[in-house]
């Protein structure tokens, strides 16, 4: 059915976690792709024994680098791009499929999961913040008990594309290694193509304990980085453009240019004239 990329980085408990979830909660068969950062945690062993298909980095190249590399071993129309710090919950890939069949064959797109959250999220339910204290039975018992419409403008994991459309920009931007900021960069690539249908879709849902790829990396300044290549902040493109965070109502269309449009624009432009000053 699908490619499920899925960068990991010294995380093997969860990955375990991330990859029995797919099995145990998927309606479907689906390729995995493993891109292994170091791996000195026994990631490397524990994969060595299983089909999951697998590329390597030796030191930390961050899920820029990862992604690009374990895509290029996907066979499927469709990838799903993945963290190993998430649970995918029950009927994900139905979810992914039902919507992928209401549009026409070939369309350029970006769908995207719900995150399940034990903080301020989409979705807010407590089910644990780590490993040790995720309660399973908790999360499978409450969750289908939530509703949750679909939305507008998303940019997030897990997410669906078609695999051309991928190769069509080139994957993530490296440029915001280790990550900070190559989701929204994605997103602009994909507008600046053409694509106008970025939908979050409510019932597919995945419980995520929240970036612990990037808490091993200093980060990136992924704001800076989006700002001086594109001329405006993650901020602007997320109200303006993907109007995110909104009930999905259809495709987007271009951005209303009004006053705060042109507002908003000239504040990106005074922090861009800051971050070259700043350069000197």
């Amino acid at each position: 059915m699908f490619s499920i990329i899925i960068p990991t980085y010294n995380n093997l408990d969860y990955l375990k976690l991330c990859l029995n979830s797919i099995k145990k909660n998927s309606s479907f068969e689906h390729e995995i792709i493993i891109h292994v950062n170091e791996g000195k945690d026994g990631t490397n062993k524990y994969l060595k024994g299983t089909s999951y298909k697998t590329t390597f980095s030796e030191k930390n190249a961050g899920v820029c680098v990862a992604f690009n590399e374990a895509v290029k071993k996907a066979t499927k129309n469709h990838i799903v791009l993945a963290h190993d710090d998430m649970y995918f919950c029950p009927n994900w890939d139905n979810v992914f499929l039902s919507n992928l069949k209401k549009i026409p064959e070939n369309s350029d797109f970006f769908f995207s999961g719900t995150m399940v959250q034990p903080f301020e999220s989409y979705i807010n339910l407590n089910c644990g913040d780590t490993i040790d204290n995720f309660n399973e039975q908790k999360l499978l018992s409450e969750l289908p008990k939530i509703k949750f419409n679909d939305f507008q403008g998303t940019h997030w994991q897990p997410s669906l594309i078609p695999l051309r459309t991928w190769n069509k920009v080139g994957g993530f931007s490296e440029e915001f290694s280790p990550g900070l900021g190559s989701d929204p960069d994605f997103n602009m690539k994909l507008w600046n193509l053409g694509v106008r249908l970025f939908k979050g879709l409510g019932d597919c849902r995945v419980y995520h304990f929240s970036s612990l790829s990037l808490r091993k990396k200093a980060w990136n300044n992924g704001a800076k980085t989006f700002l001086l290549k594109w001329g405006i902040s993650i901020k602007f493109f997320k109200k303006h453009y993907l109007r995110s965070n909104t009930k999905y109502f259809d495709q987007l269309d271009e951005p209303n240019k009004n006053f705060y449009f042109y507002k908003d624009l000239l504040f990106c432009k005074i922090q861009k004239i800051f971050y070259f000053l700043l350069r000197k």
